[in-house]
């Protein structure tokens, strides 16, 4: 079978925690149950009520094919995969709202760029205090974006490299899997 790389919304209430705190983990493997090992470890402290809220194969982003290849055999193309979290505020909402995207580009700042031109941005805009701003890059701090190739687990790192290739072929949208799934269900 073919390695495939998975987005994961994963949820747990850590102890001292009065609500369900979330982070987003990238894990490679077959299915999504290889990911369950590479999960617990990612987040121990999410102890027995960690599950998963949304997973993803991802396989296309806005018009390229997205391939995991053996590290050794990868031809890099120039293009990268970022990953950017975005966080923005309604008024007289007390809440701040966020919306994950994947955008291929060939730098950082072409990937910042990219998605300040979202909807998100002018939707959940509200000056002076709450502009809309990418928020914690992978958990990271707000100066920073990383490349999914970059925030791989040091395992998957060494082993795999994301391929991108870019094509006129119209691709479907990757399936989100959404709804509260716990870690044995997989």
């Amino acid at each position: 079978m073919t390695n495939k790389l998975f987005m994961t919304m994963l949820g747990a209430t850590p102890t001292g925690r009065h609500i369900e705190q979330h982070d987003i983990y990238f894990g490679i493997g077959t299915e999504m149950k290889d990911l369950v090992p590479q999960i617990a470890n990612f987040w121990p402290e999410g102890g027995p009520k960690l599950h998963v809220d949304a997973w993803r194969e991802v396989n296309h982003v806005e018009g390229h094919q997205i391939e995991v290849v053996d590290r050794e055999d990868y031809q890099p193309t120039g293009l990268k995969l970022f990953f950017l979290n975005l966080g923005g505020y309604k008024h007289g909402i007390f809440d701040e709202f966020h919306q994950t995207c994947l955008i291929v580009a060939d730098s950082h700042k072409e990937a910042i760029q990219m998605v300040k031109n979202t909807s998100f941005y002018e939707e959940f805009n509200l000056p002076p205090k709450g502009y809309s701003h990418v928020d914690n890059k992978y958990g990271l701090d707000v100066d920073d974006i990383y490349e999914i190739d970059e925030i791989l687990n040091d395992d998957l790192k060494q082993k795999y490299a994301i391929k991108i290739t870019k094509t006129d072929k119209v691709l479907d949208d990757d399936k989100i899997e959404l709804g509260y799934m716990k870690l044995n269900s997989f």
